[in-house]
């Protein structure tokens, strides 16, 4: 099956059948297209009428470890049901491997999301008088700019920014390094922290070349960075509870919903391949930079 044609079908079938507004179509449209994404990833069997319900739960599961929060999760099962109701009405499909999907529960708050404004609001609320202030508005800025983890935000070494370039070298998980593209604003309070605030530090032995210190000159801790964002969130009056992971959940979630290629969320991510084998290839820097640049909320 051609998935380009049956999308081209089902944005007809919304438009003339469902009378659905232009929004609404290629907010459809985009969901089908991420599962179609999910699957070249994965490897599995691309074909709407051979896919299973355990394919399309392995796509909400890779989903979820990306980020993406149980009502936009909710919104894609909508848009996966109704392109194969669109299916089975043009006799495309005889099975709807969907109709036993469930969407995810929605009613508690969610601790691990957050809408762009509300990281405005925590972003905003930094006192920028203050050295500290100075140095958390880079480490948060950079946190959502580039969806770091907290261990590699404490870990960022001076020689590993390159602003020129706009990218990170971050080592992640099984010291496995990856590029990931970091935005203009991350950049510019990172440049205002390293020259007028750490260059008047005296760095402790071992982390003359990390980014980010404390007022004696030693490497944060994680620990550290977790008490800051929740003393933020607490000041601001948050209800929710959120953590430097927030941060990271709310960059992927953001670019998803914003329309970014699922394959290259995952690799800025630096997530491990949801197979055994290697499934994809090395991607082009400039295109990881375009995404950021296209999708991000604060590009």
């Amino acid at each position: 099956m051609n998935w380009e044609l049956l999308l081209k079908q089902f944005k007809n079938y919304l438009k003339l059948e469902k009378s659905l507004s232009l929004n609404s179509i290629d907010a459809y449209v985009h969901d089908v297209v991420k599962l179609r994404q999910f699957l070249e990833i994965s490897n599995k069997e691309s074909s709407p009428a051979r896919l299973t319900y355990n394919d399309l739960t392995d796509f909400l599961v890779f989903l979820s470890e990306l980020g993406m929060s149980p009502h936009s999760q909710a919104r894609i099962i909508s848009g996966i049901k109704g392109f194969y109701k669109f299916l089975m009405i043009e006799e495309i499909v005889t099975n709807d491997p969907s109709a036993l999907l469930e969407s995810p529960k929605l009613g508690r708050k969610l601790p691990d999301t957050l809408s762009f404004p509300e990281i405005e609001s925590l972003l905003n609320s930094i006192d920028l008088s203050t050295a500290e202030g100075t140095r958390n508005r880079a480490m948060l800025e950079t946190l959502y700019s580039s969806g770091l983890r907290v261990s590699e935000l404490v870990e960022l070494r001076l020689n590993n920014v390159f602003g020129d370039q706009g990218f990170l070298r971050v080592l992640g998980k099984g010291n496995k390094e990856r590029l990931v593209p970091i935005g203009r604003e991350a950049l510019k309070y990172i440049n205002i922290y390293v020259k007028e605030i750490r260059c008047h530090l005296v760095a402790k032995p071992g982390s003359e070349n990390h980014v980010f210190l404390n007022r004696r000159g030693a490497s944060l801790t994680r620990v550290m960075v977790f008490t800051i964002i929740k003393n933020l969130a607490k000041d601001l009056g948050m209800k929710k509870s959120i953590s430097p992971h927030t941060f990271r959940h709310s960059f992927a979630t953001h670019l998803i919903e914003g329309g970014a290629d699922l394959r290259a969320v995952q690799e800025m991510l630096g997530h491990e391949s949801i197979t055994t084998t290697e499934i994809y290839t090395h991607l082009d820097r400039d295109y990881l930079k375009q995404i950021i640049k296209d999708f991000h909320p604060r590009s």
